[in-house]
């Protein structure tokens, strides 16, 4: 993979936001060393850099490798472009089959006047960013509970009267009546299989591996360039003396992150009896937790967030039930 492959696949205020550790900093040296990894400038660094800082997000100290970025209250718990927890669970427990379908369709229409556009394009980003299909104008349907979530974003947009929330057991789209059928209509399903092959791809190259092996573990290739990562660091960590600060490790989560992301964050999450079997989905998501925890095990001392909040969401399925 070239340089140029590997910053675009991971976005670079990604590996910033990646990189931030507990007590809400990020050390300079360590940030301009994994991103050369990830085959990004110092330029490219910099600039970024320089716009969290005008967006305050971010507040430094310093200048170059020698800087310390401190996050600001402002801009949120986590790295950018983490899916969410509770979603990322809820795809582990379906995995388990712990979450099977009742068979019911929710289904959610509004009509937003155009004085309203701005709401009403945030409703509608809100629902799809949901996983919710649109059927026709102004009406969307998943077989997942998201009512509450869409609710309440509509209350916060200023027109919860705009929106009408119904469930049903009887969903007839372009003359399709199976469930499954539906689905396939309605999501693009050989797309995001794609993207979990590619995730599966990556993770699976940081299995464990005979001795003498030294192929690369590729770091860099989310989406369509995970295919080609293996060759992203490759010997990164071998001959030239070894991964002594960690940024090899480093590297390799954010660019299993990336991919993770990649994958999870346009996915619906279709109940299994709703998707083709076998699901690329369900191996690429347990492929990228063996990842993890390997990556985890591998991880500095005092090392940035990243790896708790991931080990959080791809922890195991029954994880969110002990808790409660």
């Amino acid at each position: 993979m070239s340089a140029g492959e590997a910053a675009g696949s991971v976005p670079t205020r990604m590996v910033v936001h990646a990189l931030v550790r507990e007590d809400g900093t990020v050390e300079g040296g360590e940030l301009y060393r994994v991103a050369g990894l990830l085959g990004m400038t110092d330029q490219q660094v910099r600039l970024c850099v320089k716009r969290l800082v005008t967006e305050g997000q971010f507040t430094v100290e310093g200048r170059g490798r020698r800087a310390v970025l401190r996050l600001a209250a402002a801009a949120g718990a986590g790295p950018a472009h983490v899916p969410e927890v509770e979603f990322v669970r809820h795809a582990y427990r379906q995995d388990a089959g712990l979450e099977p379908w009742d068979g019911t369709w929710h289904a959610f229409a509004f009509a937003v006047p155009e004085s309203a556009r701005a709401a009403r394009d945030a409703l509608r980003d809100a629902l799809t960013g949901l996983g919710a299909a649109p059927v026709q104008g102004g009406l969307y349907v998943t077989p997942n509970a998201i009512g509450p979530y869409v609710r309440a974003r509509a209350a916060e947009l200023g027109v919860p009267e705009a929106l009408t929330c119904l469930t049903t057991r009887d969903l007839e789209v372009g003359g399709a009546t199976d469930p499954a059928a539906v689905a396939a209509r309605l999501w693009p399903l050989p797309a995001i299989a794609a993207r979990y092959e590619a995730l599966h791809t990556l993770a699976a190259a940081d299995a464990p591996r005979a001795a003498g092996d030294t192929r690369g573990t590729g770091a860099a290739g989310a989406g369509t360039g995970a295919r080609e990562a293996g060759t992203g660091l490759a010997g990164a960590g071998g001959a030239g003396g070894g991964d002594r600060d960690g940024a090899v490790a480093l590297a390799r989560a954010v660019g299993l992150a990336a991919a993770f992301s990649t994958a999870m964050l346009p996915d619906p999450l279709l109940p299994p009896e709703l998707l083709p079997q076998p699901w690329p989905g369900t191996a690429g998501r347990a492929a990228a937790a063996a990842a993890w925890e390997r990556l985890c095990e591998a991880a500095p001392a005092g090392g940035p967030r990243l790896f708790r909040l991931y080990a959080e969401a791809s922890g195991r399925p029954g994880a969110a039930t002990d808790e409660e």
